[in-house]
């Protein structure tokens, strides 16, 4: 099989985590950009991607480029496809669109653009024409054009990949799963330590960790992948693929433990650990974590996603002042990581943090920040080290 160009999109502060999953996944020719990263592989490489990925939102195969100033010169550009090697006549497609262009102001003209060639072309050619179906068509075509340049793609994963399968039940405003599975790795979560979420909601950030822990596929209980309805689908092929990816699954000999004060967010919890086939490594119980203490012997990772104002009504100031009292005097040995969109509130939390990423959670501008909780005090850890 010959190898071919796919564009893996991302969040902003994903790219270089995205690359390295494409390194270790063996990838070649791999292109870092803005919120993406291009890379070239053969169709078994395909579906490897759309399982494997952790932090790839969509995974896009460019079939035609062209210089597109106009209507006209886009419609004729659309028309040098054959699209007959892509979709019958009797077949469903949606076109999706991106723009960056003076020329091109408006995506729902470019998208009827775009239809109306492929239509056509089908009408000359065979007399009848693809419909369109904006929920479940059998082909998504995406159209990128930046300035006068043109990028025509197919979708090879349909639906955004955060959309894992798991998920069946959720609180107000979860965290997306690349996102979660972004922090983890940022966090430098490897599953060799303990594990814990404090503030777990709908144990999105719990299943992530497990998945990490244990290399399972990020997209293992996806139930389709968009390419599964191409002309060139090949379910053995895919089979084989899956095979390989579970044979690199590997133990876990720690503990992942969720915390989450309302009974209702627990057993949501649950049921969506239980869905992913995880809750074998994960245990949740009902705990307001400023009234927890640690209780593991040795090193804690912690990543959690603390409500903020728009999804809970809390005093903001008491609250964050209470995550830092609380991790001072209760989680000594532990890194602390968690992400808030609410900067201001960051001030009281009474900890300096060692590090601090700026991400996207959905459109608001966050923080992931770290907190290194030492062994006793950082005082008295610096002060015995002098004086050895």
């Amino acid at each position: 099989m010959e190898n071919f160009k796919m564009v893996a999109k991302t969040f902003f502060g994903f790219e270089e985590l995205l690359e390295k999953e494409l390194i270790q996944l063996g990838a070649q020719n791999i292109q870092k950009g803005t919120r993406m990263v291009s890379f070239y592989g053969d169709k078994g490489f395909m579906y490897k991607a759309n399982l494997g990925l952790r932090t790839a939102l969509k995974i896009l195969k460019p079939i035609h480029s062209f210089k597109a100033f106009n209507e006209k010169s886009l419609y004729v550009g659309i028309q040098s496809i054959d699209w007959s090697s892509y979709l019958n006549n009797n077949q469903t497609f949606v076109v999706e669109t991106t723009l960056y262009s003076e020329a091109f102001t408006h995506s729902q003209f470019v998208a009827l653009k775009v239809k109306d060639a492929i239509v056509d072309q089908f009408r000359e050619n065979t007399g009848s024409r693809p419909n369109i179906d904006k929920e479940h068509p059998d082909l998504r075509i995406h159209i990128h054009i930046d300035r006068d340049y043109c990028t025509v793609s197919l979708d090879t994963s349909g639906a955004s990949l955060h959309h894992r399968g798991y998920r069946t039940a959720t609180n107000i405003a979860p965290i997306n799963e690349v996102l979660a599975a972004g922090i983890l790795l940022l966090s430098g979560w490897d599953g060799k330590a303990h594990f814990l979420d404090p503030m777990c909601g709908s144990g999105t950030i719990l299943a992530e960790a497990a998945m990490i822990a244990c290399n399972i596929p990020a997209n293992i209980n996806r139930k389709e992948f968009a390419f599964e309805k191409w002309k060139d689908w090949d379910s053995e092929l895919f089979d084989t693929i899956l095979e390989s990816l579970l044979k690199k699954t590997k133990e876990f000999h720690y503990t992942i433990t969720g915390y989450d004060k309302a009974p209702s967010a627990v057993r949501k919890a649950q049921d969506n650990l239980i869905n992913a086939n995880l809750d074998e490594y994960v245990k949740i119980s009902q705990q307001d974590f400023f009234n927890s203490e640690k209780e593991v012997q040795g090193p804690l990772h912690m990543v959690f996603n603390p409500p903020y104002g728009e999804r809970l009504d809390i005093q903001m100031e008491r609250f964050y002042r209470e995550i830092g009292d609380t991790l001072k005097k209760n989680y000594s040995n532990t890194n602390a990581w968690f992400i808030t969109s609410n900067l201001e509130a960051l001030k009281f939390v009474g900890l300096r943090p060692s590090r601090k990423i700026k991400l996207f959670n959905g459109k608001l501008e966050a923080r992931l920040v770290k907190y290194e909780m030492y062994e006793g005090s950082k005082r008295v850890k610096f002060s015995s080290i002098q004086s050895e």
